[in-house]
């Protein structure tokens, strides 16, 4: 199994910590949130990592290097100077990740779950990973059923994480639910979020409830505040 790291957004909430340094690449505890994830990634038995970049994209090189490190062989992929969301940036990588599921986490997040529990070959096109809702994004994003089912809508909807196996196949035929992309770079700009919805309709999205610790690094107080929790 290979693996994505989503590491191309402008970081824009964060500036001005952001101007200066992309945000995947902020540390916390002691060293930068990807790195988190590089390290989980290892011990899981992964080796390749393709890395998405846009804003700043050549401190991810200089500060990670090939992966060595870690064990890994870490591929970056430019998206250009304009990020091309979700589903644009999964796109762009695809010839890097072969036609086999890949594990996909977001690079700003922090979490204690255990990628291991993830599944190698999910039941559907997708399986995300969803936490309950924080109290900055209160709305949630999809509800999960008692068969592990993902849906759109529901009584009690939940976030999804950032963090999910996915099929490539997702993508196939993605103008379906797209038909008229906007364009950046030369290249096709998308959330991924239609795409799954459209896949949740047909039972073909599974998922689970993490109970654990999770943030989004979405502000400079998130990020103090859990630079102050993983030191204490």
């Amino acid at each position: 199994m290979k693996a994505l790291i989503f590491a191309a957004g402008l970081g824009e909430r964060m500036r001005p910590l952001t101007d200066t340094t992309p945000k995947p690449l902020l540390r916390v505890g002691g060293k930068p949130l990807i790195e988190w994830h590089l390290e989980k990634l290892a011990a899981l038995g992964i080796r390749d990592v393709v890395v998405n970049t846009s804003w700043l994209a050549d401190q991810f090189p200089a500060s990670l290097g090939d992966g060595a490190r870690w064990g890994l062989r870490i591929h970056y992929v430019f998206e250009g100077d304009t990020p091309l969301e979700t589903g644009g940036g999964m796109w762009n990588a695809l010839p890097l990740l072969d036609r086999t599921p890949f594990l996909l986490v977001n690079g700003d997040v922090w979490t204690d779950f255990d990628f291991a529990g993830l599944p190698r070959e999910p039941r559907g096109l997708a399986h995300l990973v969803t936490v309950d809702r924080p109290p900055q994004a209160t709305h949630g994003d999809f509800a999960l059923d008692a068969d592990g089912c993902v849906r759109a809508d529901g009584g009690h909807k939940l976030t999804y994480a950032g963090i999910g196996v996915y099929r490539p196949q997702l993508l196939d035929n993605w103008q379906a639910e797209i038909p008229k992309p906007a364009m950046a770079n030369g290249k096709p700009k998308f959330p991924l979020a239609p795409l799954l919805r459209a896949h949740m309709a047909l039972g073909a999205i599974t998922g689970e409830h993490h109970r654990g610790r999770w943030t989004d690094v979405g502000t400079p107080e998130r990020l103090q505040g859990l630079d102050a929790a993983l030191r204490g």
